[in-house]
């Protein structure tokens, strides 16, 4: 049986999320979206629900950190090219994220990344080299 994996993120504003990872040209599952949370489509069996703080803390125990002053996940994504880790940080800086840190390429993988709105760190790379 192939697993799908889905990532749950609090955010502070939920139409805002939207709107900024729709510019990055990210979909969403209708069918799992309502005023508490959205199911955003990464790829076929990757998906990252975006819950309200409020919604995502009826999961959890634990207190919800601010991802703006505190890690609590890296969530990354491979790319199909150089170009296309660049394009996305770039959609995403004009959407009203920031770039985080600096472009690294480490000859077999090329890697950037972006912060959301709501401070989660995302990472986007090209494996030039598969490793083994």
């Amino acid at each position: 049986m192939a697993r799908k994996i889905f990532v749950n993120l609090p955010v502070g504003n939920l139409d805002a999320s939207v709107a900024f990872f729709t510019a990055l040209g990210f979909g969403f599952n209708p069918q799992f979206t309502d005023e508490n949370a959205t199911c955003m489509i990464v790829g076929d069996d990757i998906f990252v629900m975006l819950l309200v703080e409020p919604f995502f803390a009826t999961f959890t125990d634990r207190a919800i950190v601010d991802a703006r002053t505190h890690a609590e996940v890296l969530v990354c994504l491979s790319c199909d090219s150089d170009e296309e880790v660049d394009a996305l940080v770039g959609k995403a800086v004009a959407a009203g994220g920031q770039a985080h840190r600096t472009a690294q390429d480490r000859g077999f993988m090329y890697g950037h990344g972006f912060v959301d709105p709501d401070g989660h760190a995302w990472e986007l790379i090209h494996m030039r080299e598969m490793p083994t």
